[in-house]
């Protein structure tokens, strides 16, 4: 850490840049949550993206406002887009933030732009060669996302709360999409989410399919319309009738959908740990490293199931070194995890 830490005295706004996937955001939320206990009489604006501004508009939360920013790498967008334009950056500065939060990566391209809201006091992350902020932790990897946020947070004395795991609350406005969409889901229900963005992190459509058989109970696929193959995959490859849910829900929607399910399994992906910010227990396959970022912090409710698969299955590309370049290859990581080391969960759970 450098620079001093403690609360920033007369903070009446506070920006704070996470503008990118579902997951990403929710891993945040702890955080922010501090943020909002340590300064409750504070305004604090999101930079983010269209998705999360439709997402919070009119939800209970830490955040106040999101200014929806255009793509700009690094910032707002991992590739293409433009630097961040003048007048954005003059509109941001005339907010006049007290101070300036950055919880998005390592502050390569981050940092400037949070450094050029003219706040009081900036606070985040720094990778080796990243610009500094006034107060900072290092960016490191194989550290978990959740509480590195909290770190930063720190820094401006917001300590983190009892509770690790992010929590969203389901709207009015979320149930009557999924009334309207799908009626009334029938009791015992269980969502099956076979996507994610990587491919490497996608368990096999056949073995969902087979636990949700095995679960004697009705089951919901579900999945964003670029995962529309894996859903059908997975319908397909079951012997019982199951509800696909491709592209009709929004996320408020899906948060409903969960709400009212008795347990989620997954893949590590933002649906997962949607499930789990609205309360519902969840069974998910993750690769080894990546639950050390992004699995469930505790395990009451939630099982991962790990796969200790150290290199690629294609070319044997190491997958440990987090410097090394990703090969080009796309075969599933998560495919070793047996379908009954994920019933054995399930059943502990669903059994409790």
């Amino acid at each position: 850490m450098r620079g001093t830490s403690g609360l920033v005295e007369g903070v009446e706004r506070i920006a704070v840049l996470r503008a990118n996937a579902l997951g990403d955001f929710l891993l945040a939320l702890p955080a922010l949550d501090a943020l909002r206990r340590a300064y409750p009489a504070a305004r604090l604006t999101l930079l983010a993206t269209a998705w999360h501004a439709d997402f919070l508009r009119g939800r209970p939360g830490p955040v106040d406002d999101v200014v929806v920013l255009p793509p700009i790498p690094g910032v707002s967008a991992e590739e293409g887009g433009h630097p961040a334009p003048e007048g954005l950056c003059e509109e941001l500065r005339a907010r006049r933030f007290d101070l300036a939060v950055q919880i998005h990566g390592g502050g390569r391209h981050s940092n400037p732009f949070i450094s050029g809201l003219g706040a009081r006091v900036t606070a985040g992350m720094r990778a080796p060669g990243a610009r500094p902020l006034d107060r900072w932790v290092p960016y490191t990897a194989y550290h978990h996302e959740t509480l590195r946020f909290l770190q930063v947070a720190a820094l401006v004395g917001a300590p983190g709360g009892d509770g690790l795991e992010p929590r969203v609350a389901v709207t009015a406005d979320d149930r009557a999409e999924l009334a309207r969409v799908l009626g009334e889901p029938p009791p015992g229900l269980v969502a099956v989410h076979p996507g994610a963005r990587d491919p490497r992190r996608r368990w096999p459509v056949e073995r969902f399919a087979e636990v949700a058989d095995r679960l004697g109970r009705p089951v919901a696929v579900t999945g964003t319309p670029k995962e529309e193959g894996l859903v059908a995959g997975v319908v397909e490859a079951m012997r019982r009738p199951a509800i696909p849910v491709v592209g009709t829900l929004g996320i408020g929607g899906l948060a409903a959908l969960y709400e009212r399910c008795d347990l989620v399994i997954a893949n590590d992906t933002g649906p997962r740990h949607l499930a789990a910010a609205v309360g519902t227990p969840t069974v998910a396959v993750y690769w080894c490293g990546n639950l050390i970022t992004y699995g469930p912090l505790t395990r009451t409710r939630h099982r991962p199931v790990v796969s200790w698969t150290t290199a690629c299955p294609t070319c044997g590309a190491d997958g440990m070194d987090p410097g090394a370049a990703r090969c080009p290859h796309d075969p599933s990581w998560v495919r070793d995890v047996p379908v009954d080391g994920v019933m054995e969960q399930v059943h502990d759970l669903l059994d409790a």
